[in-house]
């Protein structure tokens, strides 16, 4: 069961990991090059599409799994690895912080900001670097928890 708890803690942060650096890396500089209004109109149809039930469902594991193969004891396990385990764990919890408290209040306030009477320089000036900001530190916090859960499975 622990193997099996590692494994899955691994695969998720892993797979979350990779599509935030996608994101980082590919999308959000593509969508940067857009004018302002296809800009602001590409990020609500992402956010629109995102949250659906398989990025929920490794959403979820990165913060369930983590922490399960931490609590499952395991006698030859060492000291070592149960402390890069809680480590990969708060920081696969640090950027679901970052997510809930940055990235989502202002994706909320763009999706607010639709309509007919919106300037969307405003609306992209109010969102994009601040966007990008949290989406940096998260995606950096979940590439170390990949790394660190990577090396207790390989360890």
């Amino acid at each position: 069961m622990a193997s099996l708890l590692l494994a899955l803690a691994v695969g998720s942060t892993g797979l979350y990991a990779g599509f935030l650096l996608v994101f980082l890396t590919g999308v959000m500089p593509a969508l940067g090059r857009l004018p302002d209004a296809a800009f602001v109109a590409a990020m609500r149809r992402v956010n629109e599409a995102v949250p659906r039930a398989v990025f929920m469902t490794v959403f979820a594991g990165v913060a369930v799994f983590p922490i399960a193969a931490y609590l499952v004891p395991v006698d030859d396990r060492t000291g070592a690895q149960r402390w890069l385990m809680l480590a990969g764990f708060v920081c696969a919890l640090l950027n679901h912080l970052v997510t809930a408290v940055g990235n989502v209040p202002l994706n909320n306030a763009l999706a607010a900001a639709e309509g007919p009477a919106e300037d969307p320089a405003a609306t992209r000036a109010a969102f994009e670097s601040r966007w990008n900001a949290y989406h940096r530190a998260r995606t950096a916090l979940i590439l170390v928890a990949f790394g660190l859960l990577t090396a207790v499975a390989v360890g």
